[in-house]
């Protein structure tokens, strides 16, 4: 018997109070960890009759609770409470550090942790720790090797059951998550998410070292790795290190011969169709993208973006020892190796190294006597008058005059016509090898000394 003033549906290890006894009952499992009622299907077991009717339906396939506004359809009906928000745009949990606003309370209370940096799901294999519980789900099986949801289509298994749904949609088409801006839909919410930013011009992920933004946190992550020099990505067949897996996966294709992308007007290949595209427009002409600044046009848009910084006088890529700049990465690279002293690339008949791959092409000239690029209609004035034709050459691209041989280049008018005919043709064998060997120049930081022509 209840005594005067005591609730009789009272939890006595917490002060929780309960409708009814039936539910106090329930309750009470919690505190004593009781689950008897336990799935047929699997291994797992519940408190309440209730939630194993709502589980059996992930088994059954069974989704009674349909969304009024799009095709999606729930096991639950508080799944389905929680997808309304997504249509109604209400988020009523609002962080107190920051702008952003959640559907649900503890979607909140996991954001706060990119704020406080708590970290409280602990691996018992290795140090690591995750803000989420299933991020640490996620990262066991890379120790114990589970992967429990097999795809029925392709070879494919997962971790956890929310990634093998999302993958299923890859080959049923389902794309659910449309974009109010554009015709593209998406598998998950995330990518509807990332994919918006283009349309507002958002990239909330910024560099502290330099005023680049992204979309995504892992391309912010492989960026700031060109500041801190870390490659962690090394190569098994050779020295070469990179700052992502998919730079590596396509330096592999080099030593396995694996260029996937031929190119069907001459016998080049590429490991990338990027790559191939932008080579396309060596044999078509075509340079789609055009500077609004100057008549200058590009095979590729990030070369288009490089170049813009010569108008601009941004250079993003500082020296920390001497006050140069650079408008690439690559060329930074390149000129620490002044400071340091590193000369990476050796020739194979005698003893000189270099700084980068283009001297010593260039040094090898020397030895085959043969140049770099040549050009298709002076190629017999070039095997003649060697260096005559250089001298012209080389004047024609600084646009200055040599007293010296001023009456010799006179003399030779009509092979400088020629040469000014064909300069196109050369400038697109160099873009051609600079695309094949993945360096990119720009006007103000080239070293015109390491290019016969051009």
């Amino acid at each position: 018997m209840a005594h005067i003033g005591e609730n009789p549906f009272q939890c006595k290890q917490c002060d929780k109070v309960l409708p009814n006894g039936t539910r106090l009952k329930e309750h009470l499992r919690i505190h004593t960890g009781e689950k008897p009622f336990p799935c047929t299907q699997c291994d797992k077991a519940f408190s309440r009759n209730g939630d194993l009717k709502s589980h059996m339906r992930y088994h059954t396939g069974d989704r009674p609770y349909q969304c009024s506004q799009c095709d999606k359809a729930f096991a639950i009906s508080s799944n389905l409470i929680r997808h309304m928000k997504i249509h109604t745009g209400e988020k009523p949990y609002k962080c107190s550090q920051c702008d952003k606003t959640f559907v649900q309370n503890n979607q909140l209370a996991s954001h706060m942790r990119t704020h406080t940096g708590e970290k409280p799901y602990k691996c018992n294999q290795c140090d690591k720790a995750f803000s989420h519980n299933i991020q640490l789900i996620s990262h066991m099986s890379i120790h114990i090797g589970v992967r429990p949801y097999q795809c029925s289509k392709c070879n494919k298994s997962f971790s956890y059951s929310h990634a093998l749904t999302y993958h299923m949609r890859i080959h049923t088409g389902y794309r659910p998550y449309q974009c109010s801006q554009c015709n593209n839909a998406f598998i998950d919410s995330s990518d509807l998410k990332k994919h918006m930013w283009e349309h507002t011009g958002e990239r909330p992920h910024q560099c502290d070292q330099c005023d680049k933004a992204f979309f995504k946190k892992y391309d912010l992550r492989k960026h700031m790795r060109m500041h801190t020099g870390e490659k962690p990505f090394k190569c098994t067949q050779c020295e070469k290190a990179f700052i992502s897996g998919s730079y590596l996966k396509q330096h592999m294709m080099l030593h396995s011969g694996e260029l996937e992308f031929k190119c069907n007007q001459c016998d080049k290949t590429f490991s990338q169709n990027i790559n191939l595209i932008s080579h396309m427009g060596i044999h078509t002409g075509v340079r789609p993208f055009q500077c609004s600044q100057c008549e200058k046009a590009f095979l590729r848009n990030g070369d288009l973006k490089i170049h813009m910084r010569n108008h601009s006088g941004e250079r993003p890529y500082k020296c920390n020892h001497c006050d140069k700049t650079f408008t690439v990465n690559s060329n930074l690279v390149r000129h620490m190796r002044i400071h340091t002293g590193e000369r990476p690339y050796g020739c194979s008949q005698c003893n000189k190294d270099f700084i980068d791959n283009r001297s010593l092409i260039k040094h090898m000239e020397k030895h085959t006597g043969k140049m770099s690029y040549k050009c298709s209609q002076l190629e017999k004035e070039i095997k003649k008058e060697q260096k005559d034709t250089e001298h012209i050459i080389i004047d024609n691209l600084n646009e200055t005059k040599c007293e010296v041989k001023e009456e010799k280049i006179a003399s030779k008018k009509s092979d400088t016509d020629k040469l000014c005919e064909s300069k196109s043709e050369i400038k697109k064998e160099q873009m051609d090898i600079a695309i094949h060997t993945g360096i990119v120049m720009d006007e103000a930081d080239a070293d015109t000394s390491l290019f016969p022509v051009d």
